[in-house]
C-alpha cells in the first residue's frame, strides 16, 4: 500500500502542476501580478507544511533560487501570450540546454547517444516556430510568448544544473526545498513593484489562491513525499502526466487548440525525454532525493516547474 501511495502522490503532483496553464489564463491579472502573488502564497504553504523547507539553508540556495524564480516568471509571461501547450512544451526543452551547458558548468561529458537526443529535441523546438498562428483571446501574442517560454526552458535547465551542483557538495542531503522557497520569494519580490497597485475581482484572487496553495505549494509537497520512494524512470514517466494534461485543461476551460506543428513538436520532445530517461537508467539509476523538484516540465512547474 505504501508504494501505491507514493505513486499516487506523484500523480497528484503532476495533476496539480498540469492545471497551471489553464489557471493562469483564467485570471485578468497581469503576468507580473500572477507571478508575484502566486509565489507569495506558495512560500507560505511550503514553509508551513514541509519541515525540510525550514532547515538546510545556505547561500547556495540563492543563485539556484534566482534561476528557478526566473523560470516561473517567464513561464507565466509566456503562458499569458501563447497557448498553454506551446508554453509547457517549449519549457520542456530544458534537457537540451542541460546537455549543452553541463560540460562547461559541471564538467560532464556529452555522450554519443546524447547527440541523437539533442537533435530530436532541437527539431521539436523548431516546429513551434514553423507556423504563425493568429492571435487569440487566450494567446494574444504567440510569437513573443513562444520566445519567453523557450527562455524559461533555459532558466529551468540552469535550475537543474544548480540542483546537481548543490547535491554534489559534501554534507548535502538532497534537500532542495530551501531553493524552492527562495525561488518563489525572489519571484514575489522582483515582480511586486510591477504588480502594484492590484485591482482585481474576487475570482482573480481565488485563482491566485488556487495557484499558490495547490498548483505550486501542495504539488511540491506531494512531489517531495513521493519521489524519494519511486525509481527514477517510473517517477519521470508518471510526471509526464503534467505536459500531457496541460493542453487538455486549456482546451476544456478556454477552448484553446494548439496548432498541428506545436503538437508534433511536443510529441517529439516528450518522446525523446522519456526514451533518454529509459536508456540512461539502464546504465545508471540514481536514487531519488528528498524533495527533488519535478523533472523538466513543473515546471513545474514546471513549472512547475512553472
Amino acid at each position: 500500500m505504501a508504494q501505491v501511495r507514493h505513486r499516487l502522490q506523484l500523480l497528484g503532483a503532476a495533476l496539480f502542476f498540469s492545471t497551471g496553464g489553464a489557471a493562469v489564463k483564467a485570471t485578468t491579472l497581469t503576468s507580473w501580478q500572477v507571478a508575484s502573488f502566486r509565489s507569495a502564497v506558495a512560500v507560505l504553504v511550503v514553509l508551513l507544511v514541509m519541515r525540510e523547507a525550514r532547515r538546510g539553508w545556505s547561500w547556495h540556495a540563492l543563485p539556484v533560487g534566482a534561476a528557478y524564480g526566473a523560470t516561473m516568471v517567464l513561464f507565466v509571461a509566456g503562458n499569458k501570450l501563447t497557448t498553454a501547450a506551446n508554453a509547457i512544451y517549449l519549457q520542456a526543452t530544458a534537457p537540451l540546454y542541460v546537455l549543452l551547458l553541463s560540460p562547461l558548468l559541471l564538467r560532464e561529458k556529452i555522450r554519443g547517444r546524447d547527440l541523437a537526443f539533442m537533435a530530436v529535441v532541437a527539431v521539436g523546438m523548431l516546429l513551434f516556430f514553423v507556423e504563425r498562428p493568429a492571435a487569440a483571446a487566450t494567446a494574444p501574442n504567440p510569437g513573443l510568448g513562444n520566445v519567453l517560454a523557450a527562455v524559461s526552458g533555459v532558466c529551468w535547465a540552469l535550475t537543474i544544473i544548480g540542483f546537481r551542483w548543490m547535491g554534489s557538495r559534501p554534507g548535502t542531503d538532497g534537500n532542495t526545498f530551501p531553493t524552492v522557497v527562495s525561488g518563489n520569494a525572489i519571484a514575489f519580490l522582483v515582480c511586486l513593484p510591477m504588480a502594484l497597485p492590484a485591482h482585481a475581482a474576487p475570482v482573480d484572487w481565488a485563482v491566485i489562491g488556487y495557484l499558490g496553495v495547490f498548483q505550486v505549494g501542495v504539488a511540491y509537497v506531494l512531489l517531495g513525499k513521493g519521489i524519494r520512494h519511486v525509481p527514477a524512470v517510473e517517477a519521470s514517466t508518471l510526471l509526464l502526466l503534467e505536459p500531457a494534461l496541460n493542453p487538455f485543461w486549456a482546451w476544456l476551460v478556454h477552448g484553446e487548440r494548439p496548432g498541428i506543428w506545436s503538437v508534433a513538436g511536443g510529441v517529439l520532445i516528450m518522446g525523446a525525454t522519456l526514451a533518454k530517461t529509459v536508456v540512461d537508467s539502464r546504465t545508471r539509476e540514481p536514487a531519488p532525493t528528498d524533495g527533488e523538484p519535478a523533472p523538466v516540465d513543473a515546471t513545474a512547474e514546471s513549472p512547475g516547474t512553472e
